[in-house]
């Protein structure tokens, strides 16, 4: 059955407080983008990325943000190997602006893109640039979060963001003994922006594993905020998941009541609330669950602040995304791997699902040093 993914938004925080935590992890893996860049090129054909040998055609790639360290790794990567496979790239990014990352997709018309790969602001905001991408002629490949109400839409890559979210619950099952439990545990919900369809995904599947034990009483929502409404945190942002979370404790563990876990569908709302239990929460600190790896959050792992962060190697999607764009230039159909789950409003879309994994501070070497995502450097 398709899953209807209508109503929400991605990976984005750009609070007061915690902006500046968040640009200092954007800079420091900025740092490195450039050298990771040219390694890529040198690298992409190892990877299993296309030879270079593209047709030398232009392709759009639009990025929603360089605030959060995430979409600085993903459009370096895929302009990296996308030069790598002969294409010319056209790189933009929007400040979260959503006037802003349609003029820019606009323009990318205007100026000859034979492709776009789009990572929208809001997937339901792209109608008119992506009507005249159509009328071009012109293929486009949803990026990360899917574009919504568009027959344009050629393709969707992202990574199987409804697992995103079943593996923060068995996480949460696990870590607490839910099974076992002789007491009921205390837990609050936290989500990211509405306006970002993979929402859905992550708090649905994050739900589907414990909703059963707030059920049966093995977990307690002390706030009674469960509803999607109630947890969303407006543009993933750090500031408002700890004001939200400041006025939780002072609600409802001011006065003692241990708070045994927090769940937070990405590392910007975890930032957030680990920000609000320092500065308000005196009980025995919970386990939190995180996405995305950002340093500020592996930091806050090796030191105990966080349990675990699920990680999607924006390497792996780039390749990935590369390869489709490359199939569809060279006249073929993109590779994918689900071709049922993903409705846009207008039908399914054809989709290619990366795999995400659980990191801890148990395997962080392994997943995110070893690997080459990080140097040890720049998370200690």
């Amino acid at each position: 059955m398709a899953m209807a993914a209508g109503m929400m938004t991605g990976c984005g925080g750009s609070g007061k407080p915690a902006e500046s935590v968040a640009a200092t992890a954007a800079a420091d893996a900025g740092n490195t983008e450039a050298a990771k860049a040219e390694e890529a090129k040198t690298e992409a054909s190892q990877d299993g990325a296309p030879a270079a040998g593209g047709t030398g055609a232009l392709i759009g790639v639009a990025m929603p943000t360089k605030d959060l360290q995430r979409w600085n790794q993903d459009g370096a990567n895929m302009k990296a190997e996308l030069e790598a496979a002969g294409y010319e790239v056209d790189l933009q990014y929007a400040s979260n602006d959503v006037q802003t990352q349609v003029s820019q997709i606009e323009n990318m018309i205007s100026n000859g893109c034979q492709m776009l790969v789009i990572a929208s602001i809001d997937g339901s905001s792209l109608g008119e640039p992506l009507s005249q991408a159509k009328e071009a002629g012109i293929p486009v490949i949803s990026y990360d979060r899917l574009i919504m109400n568009s027959d344009a839409v050629s393709y969707y890559a992202t990574f199987d963001n409804y697992k995103v979210g079943q593996k923060q619950g068995e996480y949460l099952v696990e870590a607490l003994g839910l099974e076992n439990a002789a007491e009921p545990k205390n837990i609050e919900l936290f989500t990211g922006d509405p306006a970002d369809n993979n929402c859905v995904f992550f708090f649905g599947g994050a739900m589907d594993v414990i909703q059963k034990y707030i059920d049966e009483g093995k977990l307690v929502v002390k706030s009674g905020q469960t509803a999607f409404e109630q947890v969303a945190t407006a543009n993933w942002d750090s500031e408002k998941a700890q004001n939200r979370m400041d006025t939780i404790i002072a609600g409802n563990y001011s006065d003692g009541t241990v708070l045994d876990a927090v769940l937070c569908s990405n590392d910007s709302t975890a930032l957030g609330v680990e920000n609000a239990l320092a500065s308000s929460y005196t009980g025995t600190y919970p386990v939190i669950t995180g996405q995305d790896c950002d340093i500020a959050n592996v930091k806050n792992m090796l030191s105990g602040k966080q349990a675990m962060s699920v990680f999607k190697d924006t390497r792996t999607l780039a390749t990935q995304v590369v390869k489709m764009v490359d199939a569809v230039m060279q006249g073929g159909e993109a590779e994918i791997n689900d071709s049922s789950s993903y409705d846009n409003g207008t039908g399914v879309i054809p989709t290619y699902l990366c795999e995400p994994v659980v990191v801890t501070a148990d395997n962080y070497k392994e997943m995110l040093v070893d690997s080459g995502y990080y140097t040890e450097d720049q998370i200690k």
